[in-house]
């Protein structure tokens, strides 16, 4: 709540107004010694088990499955081959612009990569919405935000996974490791992002089913609520496959299924979701507030710079080489689009939901956490208070 009054009283986004009160009350609980029993090895838990599977659902929910059905070529273009060529532009940038390949290693480069890689448009969503600009860009610019948040989340756990394997094998001298290979890699990431999808089509259709079965407003929110976590849980925890896939396969799915119910049985399902991911939103941002500290500017202020740079290069050049292929797999992209997509990139919530849940034992967790925050603090002040002028310059 101070938070939004913050954003209320000077005007500004709602993150920037929670982070603002994170910091706040980063200064003063420690003068009336008050500890918040946030710790790094438990935010792991809050942020994949509670907060994403929220802010996964409440996206592909508002998503309008008629507009998505001719942007969903392009969208899956940018959120796979556009994601991993801006995931490796901003590891072999990182890489080599830090240069210190034993505190900074390759591994250490694609973890930020692929935190970098997550896109959060929602002040330029705001804006467009404003400005009302039609809803195949509003369709283009959020699915394509959903889908590549959701591929930078399976591919940050899956380049996590390697990274606390090889701290273990670093620490097991005599261990016998078993062999990586690109093909196993690639198969691995395969099963387990097809796997979510299809996890995510089962319970979309059965969470239709259930709603229709029921009949009430109230039992179809609960339905809505209890399926956003447990479809997570469900893949992540007991099949093993991608638990952010199946959470955004199952929420399209289900309201593809239930267009027709929107005014009747989910009357209550859309204003409950906004508020929810308004909420989880805020909680993230007010947990960056307290976890930021002046060191991170005065220790890592040329990895921060580093970062932002190698973010915004990596995002243009990846839009500029995919952009054009678009007209292959659906409608063309027009050079206006492009830009705004470009500077549009931001990095918000998920980059910064991933990071606070890098595991302390990485002996470069926290210089990969200073650079995403500067990232962050970067798209929040410049790109995001910028992106509104742009749009009526390109006259979109």
């Amino acid at each position: 709540m101070v938070g939004l009054g913050f954003s209320r009283i000077l005007k500004i986004d709602n993150t920037l107004g929670c982070l603002l009160a994170g910091v706040l009350a980063a200064f003063l609980l420690p003068v009336i010694d008050y500890d918040t029993g946030l710790r790094a090895t438990s935010l792991r838990e809050l942020v994949f088990f509670v907060i994403l599977p929220v802010l996964i659902f409440e996206s592909a929910w508002q998503l309008e499955p008629r507009v998505l059905k001719r942007w969903i070529g392009p969208i899956l273009l940018f959120s796979t081959l556009g994601l991993i060529i801006c995931a490796f532009l901003i590891a072999a940038i990182t890489y080599y612009g830090i240069g210190h390949p034993e505190g900074f290693p390759w591994i250490a480069a694609l973890l930020t990569g692929s935190i970098l890689a997550a896109t959060d448009p929602i002040s330029v969503v705001n804006k467009l919405r404003q400005e009302k600009t039609g809803e195949d860009l509003l369709a283009l610019v959020e699915g394509e935000s959903l889908f590549n948040d959701a591929a930078a989340v399976v591919l940050y756990s899956l380049v996590l996974g390697l990274a606390t394997y090889s701290i273990v094998q670093s620490t097991s001298a005599g261990a016998e490791a078993p062999s990586l290979s690109v093909g196993s890699v690639t198969l691995y990431f395969c099963m387990i992002f097809f796997g979510g999808i299809i996890v995510g089509l089962i319970l979309g259709l059965l969470t239709t089913l259930v709603i229709l079965f029921l009949r009430t407003p109230s039992a179809a929110l609960m339905t809505l609520v209890i399926v956003a976590f447990g479809s997570f849980y469900l893949a992540e925890n007991i099949l093993h496959v991608s638990g952010i896939i199946s959470v955004m396969t199952c929420a399209i799915v289900s309201r593809a299924c239930l267009r027709k119910q929107r005014k009747t049985y989910l009357v209550d399902a859309e204003p409950t979701w906004e508020w929810l991911g308004l909420l989880f939103t805020s909680i993230i941002f007010v947990i960056m507030g307290l976890v930021i500290t002046f060191e991170m500017f005065t220790h890592q202020w040329l990895a921060m710079l580093i970062a932002t740079a190698a973010a915004l290069g990596a995002r243009a050049l990846s839009v500029v080489l995919v952009a054009p292929l678009t007209r292959f797999v659906g409608p063309p992209i027009s050079k206006p689009w492009r830009l705004l997509m470009s500077w549009g990139g931001l990095r918000g919530v998920i980059a910064v939901a991933l990071v606070l849940s890098l595991p302390v034992e990485l002996p470069y967790w926290w210089t990969i956490q200073s650079m995403v925050f500067g990232v962050v603090l970067f798209s929040l002040l410049v790109q995001g208070t910028t992106s509104g002028r742009l749009i009526r310059k390109l006259e979109i």
